[in-house]
């Protein structure tokens, strides 16, 4: 049975107004900036897609975040630490619920109490409203550079709107996360605790993990550049999260946009990618899901 799905990928950077440019010119539609409690020192922008988003992220006020401690994961610390060595997707996200930190602790892939806070949003009228969540964070030793979370919603009336779903480049859909490394198999359990869902397929030299929403992909760096062109990244020392597979409803809509901007791009035998040399240290991957071989 599959567990619990994705609800968000951080995608760390430098400088929040380029990479909010950058969506933009990819053509998607991006939320108004956020700020977090000043113990993060982050900064963020929303692009929403029905039941999962992207989350652009920033460390703007470093001297005032909270370090690690015990059973506290800093989540400032972490993005603040991962942008001194590249930007680039730095968390996997899955929909939380109650008691997520203690069956984490459990099974041994979480010793950190959960954490909540809330902020103020808006609606698409300009209306202000209340959004809050709780955080449930766990640890894969393997893959020290990707941060590993549940998030909880407190007002998910709040949050989610279709009017922020739709995107010029007809994207619908976070169809998976893409995890590189260098022994996939290593990451096989504690993925498996941390889903809840031990619902895995082997396909193509893939390991694919189901979720109630998307997958979760793990592939080797030989694999991942078959697949999707361009160099794999380094995980020498750790695994990384390396791309976001979107579901587009056309991509001839997307490689028109993306020529039109001037983005480059690359074509693969089901869809279209633009490498993280563009993309601020990400892959994008863009495809239909109409592949057979997904």
């Amino acid at each position: 049975m599959a567990g619990a799905g994705l609800d968000h990928i951080v995608h760390a950077v430098r400088d929040l107004d380029a990479a909010t440019a950058l969506y933009k010119r990819l053509g998607f539609q991006v939320g108004a900036r956020n700020r977090h409690p000043p113990a993060w020192g982050t900064q963020n922008h929303i692009i929403q897609l029905p039941g999962t988003f992207i989350e652009l992220l920033a460390a703007t006020e470093t001297r005032g975040i909270t370090p690690h401690k015990p059973r506290c994961f800093s989540f400032g610390a972490f993005n603040r630490d991962f942008l001194t060595k590249d930007e680039g997707l730095s968390m996997l996200v899955l929909e939380g619920r109650q008691g997520d930190a203690e069956y984490f602790d459990l099974r041994g892939i979480g010793c950190f109490d959960p954490y909540y806070f809330e902020r103020d949003g808006k609606r698409p009228n300009g209306d202000a409203v209340k959004v809050a969540f709780t955080l449930a964070f766990a640890r894969d030793d393997k893959a020290a550079d990707i941060g590993f979370f549940t998030c909880r919603q407190h007002h998910p009336e709040n949050f989610w709107n279709s009017a922020f779903q739709r995107h010029p480049n007809g994207t619908r859909a976070v169809a998976a996360a893409v995890i590189v490394a260098s022994d996939p198999a290593q990451h096989r359990k504690f993925l498996t605790a941390f889903a809840r869902s031990d619902d895995w397929e082997e396909r193509a030299g893939r390991l694919l993990l189901k979720t109630s929403r998307g997958t979760i992909e793990l592939v080797a760096p030989h694999e991942y550049s078959c697949r999707y062109g361009g160099r794999a990244p380094d995980v020498t020392e750790s695994a990384r999260l390396a791309a976001i597979r979107l579901l587009a409803e056309d991509l001839g809509t997307v490689r028109t946009i993306l020529e039109s901007q001037n983005v480059i791009h690359r074509s693969i035998a089901d869809g279209i990618v633009v490498g993280p040399e563009t993309a601020l240290g990400a892959a994008l991957i863009f495809e239909t899901g109409r592949s057979s071989d997904r």
